[in-house]
């Protein structure tokens, strides 16, 4: 992607919350028709030596697990905080209008090879996690043994599992880092006021 290097972000801590933040990516492969977009919650394991594995399962009936062969490349994005900003709000717009619109956003490009597993072992892993993940929240949070075990056994006989070994992470944070302080907080102030409260607090950590 266009990376000028005030937007780069290259500290693997944020990267990572990033990617925990937004667990939805859009897992980028070829296909024999060409480029195909999936989207998918990835569970996220890595450290801060390492650049990580994200885990997913497909339906059984999603052709993606038989046109990708085991190592092949492929792109998983996340998004994080993202918005319109308008000049209206930058106070040097109204003081020579030379302030155009702009959309400020968060993103994390994870590159690597994609591997695909049948196996019951690592199917129930990875929903179990997922189930964890996702489920903390709530009052009565579901695990996987609510469920009768041949319903279960038979849902996790309708997907695959999904490996991403990740090879590198490219991050971009285009938050107004190019602007003067005082146009950065007109904007932060503006999308407060407009309801974007995620987008106003990841331009006010830059700030």
């Amino acid at each position: 992607m266009y990376l000028p290097s005030h937007f780069a972000e290259t500290r693997t801590e944020v990267l990572h919350r990033l990617i925990r933040e937004n667990a939805l990516g859009v897992l980028v492969s070829t296909s024999p028709a060409g480029l195909r977009a999936d989207h998918l919650p990835f569970l996220f394991n890595a450290d801060a030596q390492t650049p990580g594995v994200l885990l997913a399962h497909v339906a059984r009936a999603n052709s993606l697990w038989r046109e990708v062969a085991d190592g092949d490349p492929v792109l998983v994005v996340f998004r994080g905080a993202e918005g319109y900003v308008s000049p209206n709000w930058y106070p040097g717009k109204h003081d020579t209008h030379k302030r155009v619109p702009t959309w400020n956003y968060e993103a994390v490009h994870a590159h690597g090879t994609i591997h695909v597993h049948e196996d019951e072992k690592f199917l129930r892993g990875v929903v179990g996690r997922l189930t964890r993940q996702h489920e903390a929240a709530q009052p009565k949070p579901w695990k996987m043994s609510d469920a009768p075990a041949d319903y279960l056994g038979d849902q996790l006989g309708k997907i695959v599992g999904i490996e991403i070994r990740i090879s590198r992470l490219e991050g971009k944070r285009k938050l107004n880092q190019h602007h003067e302080l005082r146009d950065r907080q007109g904007a932060i102030e503006g999308l407060n006021t407009a309801g974007n409260h995620a987008l106003a607090q990841a331009m006010r950590d830059v700030v």
